[in-house]
Order: structure tokens, then sequence, then C-alpha cells
């Protein structure tokens, strides 16, 4: 049986009739850009985070490249993120004509090496940029002491973990700011490109909002050089309508994840990660070598809320993750590699300073060992069963 790495439909098509309701109400008010619907979902998700202001943006991108601007990140200052994560984190940093400068992670969550980051500290850095990948918290209680005490500016680019927690706070509501992504794939998925901004800030939401309307307050008034970053009424109001189902989208991501640590982990050779080698290289490979261990499966730490937008395994031994990759393509699984190829060796960043794109041997590890296997809440019994059989063959063979 095919399993796709991703069905949207599975999810969108059961609210179709809400949803064409939603699409009728915005056609016959007419308000297609800032209407009342974009109002409603800034205040439920800000509500459901736990944050004074949230702001509809265009794009999770744009979510990034609007909280830089707020911040007033100017050209040459630096600012940290990861090695291993989507191009937009530091994309949006370039585009300011500021300098990403990219730290290691740690092999256990994937998330940044508070560590490193500290290490890569200079006179220019003005931010950091932690990002929540794959559905679990960065270690915000370290990134926001670092961040205090060398007075950093700190973004949490919760893209792909709107509703993760970390020790009991919303992924997001930590920081300066926090930005989100509805771009399809994620838990709360959109019908094209969304994303949203969150502060806890006044004085930084009311700038933002100026900024996000090409810097204008009034109309037509412009005492700032910003953007159009506003988020179609119509997005707004069919996300509307998935909010109201978050919290059951979450559980199921989360029972489907359990199901596949279990079955896999009574395999030979699969191990679920150790968070005890957390951001410790060696007894990390010494782990490793001590357990023989072929596939490391991911974890969530007991202090989190993991939310799934990936499940991420690790195959340990040259070749074997694309051979892997190759075995479930055959099967009909769908698989894909998040992120092949880290920030730091990306071609358009060659000419940053080599201090910018040093030490992050970690995250080039992951970039040769990650595969990310069907988690999506729709995902069937037969389905997860389909796939654990594969993984099975595979190991066994």
């Amino acid at each position: 049986m095919p399993v796709p790495l991703l069905d949207v439909n599975a999810q969108n098509l059961p609210l179709e009739q809400e949803l064409q309701a939603a699409f009728q109400q915005v056609l016959r008010h007419g308000r297609f850009i800032m209407g009342p619907e974009m109002e409603a979902f800034e205040r439920e998700v800000a509500a459901m985070v736990g944050v004074k202001h949230a702001l509809a943006v265009s794009s999770g991108t744009d979510a990034l490249l609007l909280a830089l601007m707020a911040l007033n990140i100017k050209p040459g200052d630096e600012v940290l993120c990861p090695a291993f994560t989507f191009f937009a984190t530091a994309g949006a940093v370039s585009r300011l004509g500021a300098v990403p400068v990219f730290c290691d992670i740690c092999p256990v969550c994937f998330n940044l090496d508070v560590e490193d980051a500290r290490a890569k500290i200079t006179q220019r850095t003005k931010a950091i940029i932690p990002v929540h990948l794959f559905g679990q918290c960065a270690d915000m209680d370290g990134i926001l002491k670092l961040a205090a005490e060398h007075g950093l500016k700190v973004i949490e680019d919760a893209a792909q973990s709107l509703g993760a927690t970390y020790r009991g706070r919303q992924a997001g509501s930590m920081a300066d700011f926090g930005t989100y992504s509805f771009f399809p794939s994620k838990n709360l998925g959109g019908f094209g490109d969304g994303g949203m901004l969150v502060t806890q800030d006044d004085e930084l939401a009311e700038f933002a909002r100026v900024l996000r309307v090409h810097g204008s307050k009034p109309k037509y008034h412009h005492h700032f050089v910003g953007g159009n970053f506003r988020m179609d009424t119509l997005q707004c109001a069919l996300l509307q309508i998935k909010l109201r189902h978050y919290a059951d989208y979450t559980r199921r991501r989360q029972r489907n994840a359990a199901h596949y640590t279990e079955a896999l982990s009574a395999l030979p050779g699969v191990l679920q990660a150790d968070p005890a080698h957390c951001r410790c290289v060696e007894s990390q490979q010494a782990w490793l070598a001590k357990t023989e261990a072929r596939l490391v499966l991911p974890v969530a730490y007991a202090h989190q809320e993991h939310i799934w937008n990936q499940y991420t395994l690790r195959v340990i031994g040259e070749g074997r993750r694309e051979a892997l990759r190759a075995h479930l393509s055959a099967a009909g699984i769908g698989c894909e590699v998040y992120y092949p190829i880290t920030l730091d060796q990306q071609g358009c960043f060659a000419a940053l300073p080599p201090s910018s794109r040093a030490g992050c041997a970690i995250s080039h590890q992951m970039a040769g060992e990650v595969l990310s296997i069907p988690i999506y809440g729709e995902l069937t019994e037969t389905q997860r069963l389909e796939v654990i059989a594969s993984i099975a063959g595979f190991v066994g063979a």
C-alpha cells in the first residue's frame, strides 16, 4: 500500500463544507485585505500561545524578516542561527545586509547548541534565532540566559512548532518575537503561504504593525520603509476553521509518533536517542559504537511537548541513509531528507567570513544521516504498519 509523506486532502476535505462557508463569507463582505477574519484569527492565535499581540503576515519567512526589521537589525550586524535548518532563517538575516553566523546543533534534538553559540559571539552580534526544529523547542532557558548576558535580541523561529511547549511555555512566546508558518506542510497548514508574528511587547508590536503596511501610519504617510507583509483575509478565514481542530491534529501526530517509537525500538539495532548524550559529540559517538546502533529514533524530552512536524530517523553508516530512502521509495512509502545541505555549506553564503561558517561538524553529520517518514495525523494504523514493516525489512536485511 502506498503511503505518502503528506496528504493534505486527508485533513482538508473533511472540512470542505466549513471551508466553503468561510470562503462565501469573505466573498460576500469583500474585505479581502485585513478583513475581520484576519483580526479574529490573530486574537485566537494570541490566546492559544499566551501572548498579547499576534500579527498575521504573508509567510513564515516574512515573519522572520519583519521581526528583524522591527528589532533594527542593520547591515554588518551579526545574527546567530543554527546551521541545520530551512534556508529562510538565514536568508531573512542576509536580506537585510546582516551576517548570519552559523552555530552547531545538538545531535539528539537537532536544535541549536547553546555553548557553540556562546563561543561565536562577537562585538557585532546583535541577535540570536533559535529554531524549534521538527516540532520540539530548543533549549530556551540556556538561550535566554545567554542573550541576557550579552544584550542580544531573541527571535524564536517556531515555523514548525506552533503549539509545542517548553517547561509549560508555548513555543514563540518566550522571546522578543516568535514566528510561525502556515505553509501547507505545517501542522496548521494553510491553502498557500501565510505566517504569524507574535510578541508580548506593546511597542514592538505597534512598530511591526506599521512596518507590515509599507511603514505607513496614517495611510500614505511613511515614516519608515516597511514592506507588504499582510496575510490575505481568505487565508485567515480558512485557517480559523482548522485552528478549531488543531488540538486533535496534535494528538493524532503524537499517537503516530508513539506507535512508531514502540514498534521500531523493538527491532534489532534500532535505539531511541538518549538525551544523556545531548550536545556532546564524543559521548554520542561512544554511545553509538558501544550500542552498535544502526537506526536512531527521535526523542521527545520530558520537559517538553513535541508536536511532531517531522518524525526524523538517523540512519547510521555510510551510504545506509540513501539505501533506506531507496528501499522505502520502492515500497511506495514517502520519505524526505530535511536537510541534505547545511546552511554554512550553501553556495550563496560562500563569501561570508570563514568564522561565520566554522565549527558545524554535528550539523554536517546530521545532514548525512537524517530521514523523515510519514507522520501526518490522518495516517491510518494500516499505513503506519506498512511503514514499520518496510523499515523492519531493511533493518533485518
